[in-house]
């Protein structure tokens, strides 16, 4: 940042909201491990200590961030096809946090759901509910979903590192698992970095779940007619 920059910075009220956006473009650049108090400071041309009157410390501010993020998921569309409602929520999540590589790791990170993503998350139910899905199975549809709700999703594998053929002995050992690496095409720019977390493998999942929930509902289905216990 040039003299001339820093000082058109420092004349721009500092505020949360302010905070929070630099904060949010910083992680995009240089990645959210190498996001400071001091490196953001310095970013908006001010002491750190004058971040803490916005944050109380870097926890708080990975809150903040994370509701920044997840404020930029489109709201829901208008229609009378919840499925059609959802699954385009749910791609317009996965869209941000391609934009946020970093914000994944920082929503599974915090010790509760923030405002933001619970705001996020009941909206999603109430979703659900419009469409005609009981409490008793939106209650089940959102432990399914877990983290595919906000666009994106833990794999078994992570595949990031490997390259080339498969290990001839590994593959002797687990046949099935090489057969299925050998089939696989994975995006390296996925949302969960690399792995089986590609644009199809997620649209695919999401599908197969959204058909499912929506056969549960027209069979009028409940968890204790199914002997489903919490």
């Amino acid at each position: 940042m040039t003299r001339q920059e820093t000082t058109h910075t420092q004349r721009i009220p500092l505020n949360r909201d302010r905070v929070l956006r630099a904060a949010v473009a910083l992680a995009d650049a240089i990645g959210i491990d190498a996001l400071s108090m001091r490196r953001l400071a310095q970013e908006l041309g001010v002491v750190p200590m004058a971040l803490y009157k916005h944050v109380a410390n870097k926890e708080e501010l990975l809150d903040g961030m994370a509701d920044a993020v997840v404020g930029e998921i489109d709201p829901p569309a208008a229609g009378p096809d919840w499925q059609h409602v959802v699954r385009g929520r749910i791609l317009s999540a996965r869209r941000v946090l391609l934009r946020h590589p970093w914000a994944a790791r920082v929503i599974e990170s915090r010790t509760g759901p923030t405002p933001a993503v619970l705001a996020y998350l009941d909206s999603m139910a109430g979703t659900f509910r419009v469409g005609g899905l009981s409490a008793d199975l939106t209650h089940h549809v959102m432990h399914a979903m877990g983290s595919r709700l906000l666009g994106f999703s833990q794999e078994l594998f992570d595949t990031a590192g490997s390259s080339g053929p498969p290990d001839p002995g590994l593959a002797a050992r687990y046949p099935h698992i090489a057969e299925l690496a050998a089939t696989a095409a994975h995006d390296g720019g996925s949302t969960v970095g690399g792995g089986c977390d590609d644009q199809f493998e997620f649209e695919f999942a999401l599908d197969l779940l959204l058909d499912g929930f929506e056969n549960l509902r027209r069979q009028g289905w409940t968890s204790s007619s199914n002997g489903v216990r919490i």
